[in-house]
């Protein structure tokens, strides 16, 4: 199984960019993902999909965040962003391991700021 990611369920999407900052003490963690042109508010989708948030799917299982934010521009989509906090380092390991299966499947890399 691949890893991948959705915002309408049975619609794979993918990220234009990640974003992930971690707090110095490594308790606190956020990665903000963004999507440009999501599947799910395209075309034929547009109007038949509920958004109630990003699901991140792999063989481990699924993890969700509900703080997903569309924008629109003159009435018409401009793009999604979502925002997943990670607290502790059992779920940034967890994270980790989905982010390196993502980026393998989806062709990203990571550039550290």
């Amino acid at each position: 199984m691949t890893a991948r990611i959705q915002l309408a369920l049975g619609i794979d999407e993918e990220a234009t960019d990640v974003k992930i900052t971690r707090s110095k003490d490594g308790d606190t963690s956020v990665a903000v993902f963004i999507f440009d042109s999501p599947k799910c508010m395209s075309g034929e989708n547009a109007n038949n999909n509920e958004i109630l948030g990003m699901y991140m799917i792999d063989e481990e299982g699924e993890m969700v965040t509900r703080n997903v934010n569309a924008k629109f521009i003159n009435g018409k989509s401009a793009g999604i962003e979502a925002i997943h906090k990670i607290e502790g380092e059992r779920d940034w390991e967890r994270f980790l391991r989905f982010m390196n299966r993502y980026a393998e499947s989806n062709g990203m890399s990571l550039n550290k700021a």
